[in-house]
């Protein structure tokens, strides 16, 4: 029985397997990145509050394309379990720190995704997930001019007001496109 399955789908265990642990990934950082929207709304940090919940909204739509391909292939998504989401931070700028490491963590998830794609001859997942890549180049840019804000501006007198001010108004401009 198990074989008949597997010729359901092209994905091979492996692969199938890696995607839903992106899925995995990818409901977490929504979380975690809804946990700082409260954060920074409690905090009074209003601008981040709305640029956190976005960054929120975005990684569960990514969530929810990688569930839909793994659907689509004929292979069995995971809905992912979330546990132990934290909810306080140490400081404003320890959220965009994070933040950072959370958008390299995923670029580098993907990558290995890609690499596993590519030497089980996936050519299939290895094209759907340069969407995936591509994206990461804005996230990873705009978390890090995020937290560069705060070394430019400082932190001192009305500085987190202005970092928090020009925290949504970041934008990537993707020069790679032909």
């Amino acid at each position: 029985m198990k074989d008949l399955l597997r010729l359901r789908t092209s994905l091979t265990e492996e692969i199938e397997k890696v995607l839903n642990d992106q899925i995995k990934m990818e409901a977490e950082a929504s979380a975690m990145y809804l946990a700082m929207s409260s954060w920074c709304d409690r905090n009074g940090f209003d601008f981040s509050a709305g640029y956190f919940k976005k960054q929120s909204d975005e990684e569960r739509e990514h969530m929810l394309r990688l569930f839909k391909f793994v659907s689509d292939m004929g292979g069995r998504a995971v809905s992912p379990s979330v546990t132990n989401v934290q909810i306080e931070f140490d400081s404003f700028r320890s959220t965009f720190e994070q933040a950072l490491q959370q958008e390299i963590s995923v670029t580098q998830s993907f990558n290995r995704i890609a690499d596993k794609c590519m030497k089980a001859k996936d050519y299939v997942t290895f094209s759907f997930l340069q969407w995936f890549l591509k994206e990461q180049i804005e996230e990873e840019y705009v978390a890090r001019r995020a937290l560069e804000l705060f070394e430019v501006i400082g932190e001192e007198g009305t500085g987190l007001y202005e970092i928090d001010k020009r925290v949504p108004k970041i934008t990537y401009e993707d020069t790679y496109e032909d």
